[in-house]
Parts: C-alpha cells; structure tokens; sequence
C-alpha cells in the first residue's frame, strides 16, 4: 500500500527550485536568451501546445489573456491562440518573444453538451469496457490476452442483456402481465384501464398486452443504437494521420501499443459490436414473449399451428443468440494498421434480422386466445438468475487468464493482476442496480403500500430482491472500509506534522497551517491506497451476489419469506435488511436520473459529470458500443495533426505541455508521431497520472516499459509533480535511462506565511495552477533549448493566403 511516507524516502519535497542535472551547463535563462539570438538570426519559430485536464477549462484561463481566437477546429475541440499572435509566424524573428502559444481545447467532447450528461445511465458499460484494458502486460501471451479480451466482451454483452431484460421486466411483466391483469392494480390506474380483463376489450389477452408493452424496451434497444452510431460517426470514424513509413522503427510487435497506427481508429469493432448488441437487445425482447406465450401453447388446449409457430420461433430465437455469440468472438481490435473497412453485411443484416424475429415475435404473441389468463409472475424471469449465473463464470475465467497473463510478466499490477476482472464485477454489480433498482421502485409504486413480495401483489423476480437484500452489508463493508482510511490519514498526518517545516526554513511555524497542509499531504495519498477498496468491494459484491443467486433459486422465496421460519433475531434481519435494500436500490437508480436531470440545468453540476467522463472515457470502445464515446479517438488524431503539420510547414520546436488528462493525450499524441516531427517535440507534462493512475491500473499500456519506451522515443521529456497533488506523481523511470524526467516535488503552498511579497496566505494549489510556479516557466525554457535549432522549410505556394493566420482550410 503506497504512502506519501513512501515517497518521501525517495525525493525531498523543497528542491523545486534547483536546476537538474541532466540540465546543460548554463541555466535555463541564458538557454532562453540564446534561443532568443538564434531567432533573431533567422530561428523559425517555437511553439508551446497546451493541452488542458479533467474538468476543462476555457482558452482565456489556457493562454492568461481575454482575447482570444481559434485557428482550427470546429465548436467541439479547437486550437487557439492569443489574438496577437495569430499571425505570429509571419512576423519578423526580432518581433518574437518566446515561443508562441497554443491551447487545445477538449472539453466539449465529454461535458460540453448538457445531453451528454444523460452517459451516467450508461455507467456499467464505460465500466466493462475498462476491464478490458486493465489486463497485465504479456507480449509474448497473445493468445490468451485473446481470450481475455474475448471474455470481457462477453461480459459487456450479458450487461446489454441484462439491462433491457430490466426495462422488459417492468413493462412486460410488472405492467402488462401482473398490474394490468389485475382488476384491483388496474382500476386503481386510468392509463392501464383499457388493458384490463374487466374491460373484455382487445387488448386485455395477455399476450396483447405484452407486445404492446414490448415498445418500451424497443425503444430503449433503439435508443442506445442510436447513440452509438451518432457518436460513432463523430469520434470512431475520426481518420488518423497517414505517416510515412519508417524503415528504421521497430516493427509492430516491439512498439507499445499507443503506437500503432490504429490504435485510436475503432471504427470496424465498434460498428459490429453495436450490431451484435443492437440483435441481442431485439432478441431478448423477442423472448420476453415468446417463452410466456409458448408455455401456454403447450398446455392442454393449445391450438397446434400456435405450438408449431412458437417452436419456430425458439428455433429462430436460438439461432439468432449463437450468430450474436459469434459475431462477438469472431475478431477483437485491428491496430497494427487503419483498418476502414466495415463488415457491412454484418452490420446491417444481424440487426434486421433480429428485428424481423422480434416483428414475428409480437404477431405470434398477439395470436388471440381467448382462454388465456395472466396470473403470478411473467413465466421465464428465471432468466436474471441465468444471467447472473454465465456473469459469474466468465468473470472467474477473466481472472484465469489475468492470473496466467501476470504469471508470465510479474511487475507492480494492481490485486495481484486482477483489477481487469474485480471492475467487471463492479460494472455487473452496476447493472443489477440500474436493472433492478427501476424494477423495485415500479413494483413498490405498482402495488400502493404493499411491501414488494411479501404478499400477492405486484413483486419483481425474485432474485433481484436477493440482491437488494445484500446492498446493506456491502454499504457497511464499505463504511468500514472508509473509517479505516479515515484513521490512516489522521496517522500520516501526524507522522508528517514535524516534517513540514523542512520545507520552509527561517518560518515562523502556525500549527494550523501546519496541520492543513499536513492533511492534504496525507489525503492525497489515498490514490495509491485505491487496490485496498476496490478489491475489498469486488470481492464482497462477487460473493453476496453468490449468496443471492443461490437463495433465490434454492427457496424461490424473498428473503424476508425464506427466513419465517428461522429464528426472531434472523427473521427481523432479513426483513430489514430486505426492506431497506430494496428502498437504497431503487435511490441508487433515482440519484443517477436525478444528477442526469440536473446537468441540463447546472453547468457546475454538467461540469463535475465532464471530470467523471474524462477519467473513465479515454479508453476505444473495445467491448462494448453502447459505453459513452472515447474522446481519446478525436483528441488524439488533432493533436497528432496539428504537431505534425505545423513542424513540417515552419520547421520550428514545439513544446507540447499537458496537465492532468491532458499529460496523458499528450503523450499518446506523441506516441503516434512519426520519427522525424519526434525530433522536434519536447514533452512537458504536470499534475500528471501517466504512472500513478495509468500505470498502475492500465500496466500493459503505461506500464514501465511503456513509458521507458516514450521516454526513449520522444527528444526530451520533464515532469512536473506535489506531494499535495491527489491525481498527478512522478514517473519514476529507473536511473540509468537517460535523462532524468521527474523535477523535485514542488513545494505547496509556495510561502508558508505572510510575506512583504505575500502578504495574503498563498494557496495549496493540489492538482491545480502549475503554471503559478516559478519553476513551470524555466522547465519550459529549458526544454526549448535543449531542442536542436531547425533550418526554416522553404516557403509553400499559398502560404501567405490560406496559412496566414494558422487557420485550417476546413
């Protein structure tokens, strides 16, 4: 378990001021003056690229300047610049001072559009589809980091299952079967009068009324394949730069991953994974009716050309879950080359096709039978414990393969290797919330002030009140979990209460002060204690829901039931915690809808979802389509684009300076480089989670090897951290591999008391305000001379028309 104890033993945290050793032999100063002379001389220009972090930001805070104007890019991300420096290129070099600056604005493609906040119901596939990039690094294991990425798809595909069997859980069996079959539910209800059997009208057979409620959950399927094919086309379909080929790079299956060429171009695999999912959410309504209405078929008194149409509808239904199946497993990511090729007729003919059956579904369903009767539950919602069940197993096998993966690559990975498989626990146990969440909340509204099976009334499966049930003791799990942390900080900062001082001498010491900055010291820490709570919280969510799944199906009782005749202490227990469980259940459900519904209103509220999205975004959609979108796919393709374009027009160094999420586009912007624009660029990240997030937790694509390899690749690289930051560390790169990238800590807040220069307390800045430091500026000046000088290209015909300002053509 990291501490900031840990780090402490390894760098000082009041060196921020001192100029590394790697550095050349003069300072950054004189290294910025002589830039400087060689501009004058005739230098073509330098650039600094800002990339912004989570949350965003606006180009008048990037650039410090409140005229400002964008050069390319459209409303969602842009490039700008100070409005006196849009033509800086042209000018002469004597009127050049300092590089000139550039602010690439992303934060639009997660939270600028208040209906993106609508994502957060979508939380359980962003969830899965980081699963799949969580996996140890093994390069020499391909096959089973195949079949690892095989399972994880597999999993997203039984959360798609699960959560329109959800939606058709309320409509087809909580309202069409068991509300509006009865009277006493029905009555109470003007909307469903017209489906009541009292009413002996058209739509009171219930396979009538079950294909009519069948439009909820279409709509639903609909819905998510719309989303995922608008923002398909707007991020997946984003082309990448074509670059020249290489002879002197490595081949494909040295590189690390972020460089191959297709990396950000998901196109292909997103197209056929949406249609699989697209099918498997048709299917599922389709058997929704089906099987109810088969089982009827086939008692005593079923028409027998009824009987033959169901079987062949099973038959079709089959068929169609196998070519889901397949379509899934046939093929995972192509990244060694931009593959734009899509698999059209899969496409297009798997979802029609699925639509068809789902089409023929709800004619069979509507077949009249005058002798057909809705009594108890929907028959066939024994299927939530089956999917509960195929989750379960295909987890465990994710966590074979991951235990196989780190076996053969041994390194500092998160739980062991397993913290690919302990998220898609997580994500599973996200999706029974939202599923079952809206199905105890309608049961409970459904059936007035009746507890939700405890009587005959309206009452969901039964395992989705099994799992309620166990929300309880995860939360005081969770509190416990919590409470010990919250000691751990309070001893940390004890311990590092007589330490802080070191970092201001002749300071007049202020024990609150001392304390605060202690404090934020020691809570910043926990991000390297994150393992110990989400282990913990899989682990506890795999077994209760073990617990569930054999309760539900060994009784076929609700807890509170199951437990009449055990005694008082344990009969009291399961009726609260059943009680109790279903009620945080169903809030979990509202308070997602609730913050949704609030960012259309909230900007802050719209902004504080954008940070969520940003952390958990980044990553393609390998496994499943209906996750929101990866702005990585676009933002990384435009940083590409406009390093590459402007070194090759004006020949000049670039600086591309990322914080926070921005530090890691940065860094995959220059992992796609070709090797020549490489030699020009210098990396300067800050706030940075490069190692301490990403490399933890994604090691087989920011692991050390990865990032030894940047380090290698790019001309020169620094990194800017504080003890007080909870989001950005060091990379710690080990000796010996060139120059060194991580400065000393900086110090935080810059002056402990009041000053003559400062006479108001100076702020902790944490993860925020880098550029605030002295130490930002000569780290930045540094870079640029140590930058070899460019001979200027020769001038382009329309240059001086359509490139004047920097502006694209587009």
């Amino acid at each position: 378990m990291g501490t900031i104890l840990e780090q402490n033993d390894r760098t000082t945290p009041e060196s921020g001021d001192t100029v590394p050793a790697t550095m050349p032999t003069d300072t950054p100063a004189d290294g910025a003056q002589r830039a400087t002379a060689a501009r004058k001389g005739g230098a073509p220009p330098d650039l600094e690229l800002l990339v912004h972090g989570v949350g965003g930001t606006t180009p008048e805070e990037m650039l410090r300047d409140p005229r400002t104007c964008r050069v390319t890019g459209d409303e969602t991300a842009a490039v700008y610049r100070r409005a006196d420096e849009v033509d800086a290129e042209q000018r002469p070099p004597e009127d050049r001072e300092g590089p000139i600056r550039e602010a690439y604005v992303w934060c639009n493609l997660t939270s600028g559009n208040s209906s993106r906040a609508l994502w957060l119901l979508l939380l359980p596939f962003m969830v899965a589809n980081l699963a799949h990039w969580m996996r140890p690094p093994a390069d020499r294991r391909e096959r089973t980091v195949r079949t690892y990425g095989l399972f994880v798809r597999l999993v997203a595909l039984t959360l798609t299952v699960l959560l329109i069997a959800g939606a058709c859980e309320v409509a087809l069996d909580l309202i069409a079967w068991q509300c509006a079959g009865s009277a006493d539910c029905a009555g109470g209800k003007s909307w469903l009068g017209f489906l009541s059997p009292e009413n002996h009208g058209w739509w009171s057979q219930p396979g009538r009324r079950l294909a009519l409620a069948a439009v909820l959950p279409g709509a639903l399927t609909g819905l998510l394949w719309y989303l995922s094919n608008r923002t398909w086309s707007a991020y997946e379909s984003s082309p990448p730069l074509e670059r020249p080929v290489d002879e002197s790079a490595p081949e494909a299956g040295n590189r690390p991953a972020l460089c191959l060429p297709g990396f950000w171009y998901g196109r292909r695999i997103v197209a056929r994974l949406r249609a699989a999912h697209t099918a498997a959410g048709f299917l599922t309504i389709a058997a929704g009716l089906t099987l109810p209405t088969t089982t009827y078929d086939r008692k005593p008194g079923g028409g027998g050309l009824q009987d033959a149409a169901g079987w062949a509808l099973l038959t079709l239904l089959a068929v169609g879950a196998v070519a889901v199946v397949a379509v899934v497993c046939y093929r995972g990511r192509s990244e060694t080359k931009v593959d734009g090729e899509l698999d059209r007729i899969t496409i297009t003919a798997l979802p029609g096709a699925a639509l068809a059956v789902l089409a023929l579904s709800v004619l069979y369903a509507g077949w009249s039978r005058p002798g057909w009767a809705s009594t108890g539950k929907l028959p066939g919602n024994q299927a939530f414990c089956a999917i509960a069940i195929g989750e379960g197993v295909l987890i465990v096998t994710m966590a074979v393969c991951a235990l196989v993966l780190r076996r053969s690559a041994p390194g500092r990975t998160p739980l062991y290797g397993l913290a690919g498989p302990a998220v898609a626990v997580l994500a599973c146990g996200l999706g029974a919330v939202l599923a079952g969440g809206i199905a105890q909340r309608f049961a409970d509204w459904l059936d007035g002030g009746a507890t939700p099976g405890e009587g005959p009334g309206i009452a969901p499966p039964v395992l989705l009140t099994w799992l309620a049930t166990a929300i309880p003791a995860l939360l005081l799990a969770l509190v416990g979990l919590l409470l010990i942390f919250t000691v751990r900080v309070w001893r940390v900062r004890n311990q590092l209460l007589p330490t802080i001082m070191d970092g201001y001498p002749g300071e007049r010491p202020d024990p609150v002060r001392t304390r605060r900055i202690a404090r934020t010291i020691a809570r910043a820490g926990l991000t390297d204690s994150a393992p110990w709570i989400v282990g913990p919280v899989a682990l506890l969510t795999l077994l209760f829901g073990a617990a569930a799944v054999t309760g539900a199906w060994v009784t076929d009782q609700v807890p509170g039931r199951a437990a009449d005749d055990a005694p008082g202490a344990v009969d009291a227990a399961a009726q609260t915690a059943q009680a109790l469980g279903s009620w945080l259940m169903g809030l979990a459900f509202l308070m997602l809808v609730t913050w949704a519904r609030r960012a259309y209103r909230s900007p802050s509220a719209r902004r504080t979802i954008g940070i969520l999205w940003d952390v958990g975004t980044f990553w393609p959609r390998a496994a499943h389509p209906f996750a929101p979108p990866c702005y990585a796919e676009r933002a990384v393709p435009d940083l590409t684009w406009r390093m590459e374009t402007w070194t090759r027009r004006y020949g000049g160094r670039l600086v591309i300076s990322g914080h926070s999420q921005g530090s890691v586009l940065a860094a995959a912007s220059v992992w796609q480089l070709d090797h020549r624009t490489r030699g020009q660029v210098a990396l300067l990240t800050y706030g940075s989670p490069l190692e301490r997030l990403y490399g933890r937790w994604f090691p087989a694509y920011f692991g050390p090897t990865q990032l030894l390899s940047l380090h290698g690749e790019v001309r020169y690289w620094r990194n800017l951290w504080r003890y007080t930051d909870p989001i950005g560390g060091p990379i710690r790169l080990p000796d010996g591999s060139g120059p060194e990238v991580d400065c000393d800590a900086l110090k935080d807040p810059l002056v402990y008391g009041r000053t003559p220069e400062h006479p108001l307390p100076a702020p902790i800045l944490g993860h925020g305000d880098y550029q605030a430091d002295p130490v930002f500026d000569r780290e930045r000046a540094g870079l640029l001379a140590r930058l070899p000088e460019q001979t200027p290209p020769p001038p382009q015909e329309g240059a001086a028309g359509q490139m004047s300002s920097g502006r694209s053509s587009g």
